[in-house]
């Protein structure tokens, strides 16, 4: 397998797990391709490994944890907007505006609605 393809197979490898709910994998698979490769989107993977991490926290029970790490995945996409990646910025940005609103609700974690995890999928 040469860089690229390895590359691609890092990201789409943390694509799957975090489809598949499995955010501690997800976060080191793009952790592994964040450390590993400069990439020109360095910033927007870096978001995606704090957004991992921030449900990570959330199972965990650790909201105050999970508060900050979506906000600073949030701040990573800032500068990203349409489709990159294959993914839908501008509806990632909303999804999490909807989480934080949510989480501003929550007293503990046991109330939060798990099917409103954003949809990392490929369009």
């Amino acid at each position: 397998m040469n860089e690229e393809e390895k590359k691609e197979q890092l990201f789409s490898d943390g694509l799957r797990a975090y489809e598949e709910k499995d955010f501690f994998e997800a976060h080191e698979l793009w952790e592994e391709l964040w450390s590993e490769y400069y990439l020109a989107d360095r910033t927007f993977i870096q978001g995606l490994i704090q957004l991992a991490v921030s449900f990570v926290h959330l199972g965990n029970g650790n909201l105050n944890g999970s508060k900050s790490l979506l906000k600073k995945s949030a701040d990573k996409f800032s500068s990203f907007s349409g489709v990159h990646r294959g993914i839908n910025i501008d509806n990632l940005k909303q999804q999490i505006v909807e989480i934080t609103n949510e989480y501003e609700q929550l007293m503990t974690v046991d109330g939060f609605d798990w099917t409103h995890i954003p949809d990392l999928k490929i369009l």
